[in-house]
């Protein structure tokens, strides 16, 4: 089969597509034949073994796994003698190691059956980052209904996901986004829309009871200020902040600051499970979430779609096809 393999750390160009074995199933995995993936922010950093942080899990010179890709979306060729969820010919989505290639095995607990009304490449968007949407404003922002919540990073994949989530779960929205994603931002649900190359909303005297921030482009200070003094920030990305500790950098500054204060200051990152992929499941299939896709690329493509998505302008989810 075909894959996209990796064996030194680097820029999109290390990746190759190689022909490896086919993947056999253990006794409680499922094979997967992949329809689509879809790529995240966690590729690149897998790729660049960037923050050097991560090199303790994926090896400290080299990668020690060879394949790239998480969120995914196809068919069951086959299923261990301990899976009883799924049969051969169920369409399925959920988490798979090795994603961008043509077969995976998942474990049974990190599908779920894909509804009818509902593509492989929209299925494909949900894993991570509507998984860390929804876990970020229910669990860490414990949102309530008309609850004024702000989205940074509104446009991108965790952003047009938790703006839908947040209506679903009530609360009155605002998005941050450029001015090319305004409309977009407002498509998707929002109620209001800062423009940030016009207006800095932790300077605008407005005041949030949530905060969602996506991208961490504001110092921590800044973004407290436009927090109810009860609020609660719910970090769940920010710049690299060098190549040590990246992001972690960040999550340390606002994990002691929440000493200090009455607001709620949260580090966040999703875990993947089937019990929220069926919370997803159920409001694709009832309309109540519609993922945004920017750009399909093929599998042979994958170093130019990561590429892309490291420039920070994809609009929603960038999706990879077989």
């Amino acid at each position: 089969m075909r894959a996209i393999t990796y064996t030194e750390y680097g820029a999109p160009d290390v990746l190759q597509l190689a022909e490896v074995a086919k993947p056999t199933p253990n006794e409680d995995q499922v094979l997967v034949r992949i329809h689509a993936a879809s790529v995240n922010p966690l590729d690149w950093h897998f790729m660049r073994g960037t923050p050097y942080l991560i090199r303790v899990q994926s090896g400290l010179r080299r990668p020690k796994a060879a394949r790239l890709g998480v969120d995914v979306a196809g068919q069951v060729e086959a299923v261990g003698k301990n899976v009883t969820r799924f049969q051969p010919g169920d369409e399925v989505f959920g988490a798979c190691k090795g994603a961008f290639a043509e077969y995976g095995c998942a474990a049974e607990r990190a599908l779920v059956l894909k509804p009818a009304s509902v593509t492989f490449e929209q299925a494909a968007t949900v894993p991570v980052a509507a998984l860390t949407a929804l876990q970020g404003l229910r669990d860490k922002g414990q949102i309530q209904p008309g609850q004024k919540t702000l989205i940074n990073g509104a446009s991108g994949g965790v952003g047009t996901f938790a703006l839908q989530i947040a209506k679903v779960l009530g609360a009155e929205v605002t998005g941050v986004c450029s001015t090319r994603n305004v409309n977009m931002v407002r498509s998707v649900g929002a109620d209001h829309v800062v423009d940030y190359t016009q207006e800095d909303f932790t300077k605008s005297g407005q005041r949030y009871d949530l905060i969602l921030d996506a991208i961490g482009n504001h110092s921590l200070t800044d973004t407290r200020h436009a927090l109810t003094t009860k609020g609660t920030l719910v970090l769940v990305g920010g710049p690299d902040n060098g190549h040590w500790l990246g992001p972690l950098t960040g999550v340390l500054r606002v994990v002691v600051s929440s000493w200090f204060t009455s607001q709620k200051l949260r580090p966040f990152l999703a875990h993947l499970g089937k019990d929220d992929l069926m919370v997803m499941r159920g409001f694709l299939e009832d309309g109540k979430v519609t993922p945004v896709i920017d750009r399909s690329y093929l599998l042979s493509d994958v170093p130019e779609a990561i590429r892309y998505l490291e420039e920070g302008h994809a609009r929603g989810k960038v999706v990879i096809t077989m």
